[in-house]
């Protein structure tokens, strides 16, 4: 399931204009388990030099998103029904690292969850906590 599963989400990923245009790329992605990557451009910080929470979250939801979409059939679509988020420290870094993974893969609710990581000078700061509820939509 290795390949074709990164094949995938990769697939996937790449029809996200939004994400896309945040920079944003695709690090990794198992069973349950996704990591994206972007950088924090000067486009999206806010008024103290800080990615701006909307990037923040964006990038968070997207990864969850597409942790649900791994452990899903091939021909089964996601889409966030509810994602709640804690804001734990300012992002400022020069990139941003999401991890999102799947706490429990229900049928009709999948149960995610998502940290977002601040990364400047070799230091990762945990910047959010997502959590949040994926609905899978059969074709």
């Amino acid at each position: 399931m290795g390949d074709s599963l990164h094949d995938r989400i990769a697939q996937s990923f790449a029809k996200q204009t939004m994400i896309q245009t945040l920079g944003a790329t695709l690090v990794s992605a198992e069973p349950g388990c996704v990591v994206i990557e972007a950088p924090v451009g000067r486009a999206f910080l806010q008024q103290m030099g800080h990615a701006h929470a909307g990037f923040v979250f964006a990038l968070g939801d997207a990864t969850a998103g597409h942790a649900a979409l791994s452990v899903v059939a091939p021909e089964v679509k996601v889409v966030t029904a509810e994602m709640k988020i804690n804001y734990l420290a300012p992002a400022n870094g020069d990139r941003l690292r999401a991890t999102g993974r799947v706490i429990r893969p229900g049928r009709r609710l999948i149960v995610v969850t998502a940290e977002v990581h601040s990364l400047k000078d070799g230091t990762e700061t945990l910047t959010a906590l997502l959590q949040g509820s994926i609905v899978p939509i059969a074709p």
